[in-house]
């Protein structure tokens, strides 16, 4: 009798032990109800690390190998445009400068060469007026950090800043932005190996201060602002061909952010409110392509909206931009290591 009460005992106990550890992984999946992830900041959160040399807003950013460039934008006090490109070494953590751009440019689209044409940085399009959105141009701007050298390719034949740069292997796909404060539909592609420009599909919703990303040979645009007001939209194009099609929208409306792939899916940071009185943006979300399902990651410390974003592995970096809404500006620098558990599938 002692030892079928013994065994009774362990079982109940045993069971209890599951239905905890079962809540507490459904928990931390679901990202709970709190604002900045709720139970998964107990495995997930934003770590400050060392600031950026610079402090700006309305900036670029791309990682090659262990490095992220941050490019451009406008430097405190006065919003004056910038021609300054930082280096992060993710492996050491330490910053430096490297060779500044040919044209100085805020609102840049930056991206790095993917495929056999990795290894290069690419900057298009931003606007060249100090402390404005004007003086928009269509440059597009290479960077060999091999040779620490930048040159200056054949421009897109539209001038255009706030726009998104993707690259799908030796394609970079330069699109949305606006013209003479006019959001634009215009995506346009460069083959980065016969350096030509052509026209692809045009987004069926046009935004500017937008942000893309490339998953799987297929680019996904998020969010953006036009006539004033933010936008959800979430648009796919298959690189292959085709035409844009409407995606499950941003759970934020965001504009002014940035966007990383991280394991298959596309994860959207900052941003800000164009509401009077608005904030800039916490929130970080998660898009899976494959399912369509959206799903929320632990908020940032430091919200920013003019910011550059870039990943490497199951970390996402939060570089530079403004605390508060219009002309503000930081040198902050934050990283989410999501675990794995977080992004489901294999």
């Amino acid at each position: 009798m002692r030892g079928l009460a013994r065994r009774r005992i362990w079982f109940v106990a045993g069971a209890l032990a599951a239905l905890a550890a079962t809540a507490l992984i459904v928990a931390v999946l679901s990202g709970g109800n709190e604002a900045n992830g709720g139970t998964a900041t107990r495995s997930a959160r934003w770590v400050a690390l060392q600031p950026s040399p610079l402090e700006r807003s309305e900036i670029g950013a791309a990682r090659i190998g262990r490095f992220i460039y941050v490019v451009g934008g406008f430097v405190a006090p006065n919003l004056a445009t910038t021609d300054q490109v930082a280096r992060y070494d993710v492996a050491t953590g330490s910053w430096s400068l490297v060779a500044p751009l040919p044209i100085g440019v805020n609102h840049p689209a930056v991206a790095a060469g993917g495929g056999r044409c990795r290894g290069d940085l690419y900057v298009y399009g931003g606007y060249t007026a100090n402390g404005s959105l004007s003086g928009e141009t269509d440059a597009l701007q290479r960077f060999d950090p091999d040779t620490g050298i930048w040159t200056v390719l054949p421009g897109s034949g539209v001038p255009r800043g706030a726009a998104a740069l993707t690259a799908v292997g030796c394609s970079l796909y330069a699109v949305g932005g606006a013209s003479a404060g006019t959001a634009r539909r215009t995506v346009q592609t460069y083959d980065i190996r016969s350096g030509r420009w052509r026209r692809a599909p045009s987004l069926r919703v046009a935004r500017e201060h937008l942000a893309s990303v490339a998953i799987r040979g297929r680019i996904l645009a998020f969010g953006g602002r036009d006539s004033g007001g933010n936008l959800d939209t979430v648009e796919e194009l298959d690189s292959r061909g085709g035409k844009w099609r409407r995606r499950p929208p941003v759970p934020t409306p965001r504009s002014g952010f940035g966007a990383a792939p991280v394991r298959g899916w596309a994860v959207v940071v900052g941003g800000e409110e164009l509401s009077e009185g608005g904030e800039t943006i916490r929130a970080v979300e998660a898009f899976d392509p494959r399912t369509r399902r959206w799903r929320k990651l632990p908020g940032m410390l430091t919200p920013r909206h003019g910011l550059g974003v870039a990943s490497r592995g199951l970390r996402v970096f939060a570089i530079e931009g403004g605390p508060r809404p219009g002309g503000s500006f930081s040198a902050t620098l934050e990283v989410l290591r999501i675990p794995r558990r977080l992004l489901g599938g294999p």
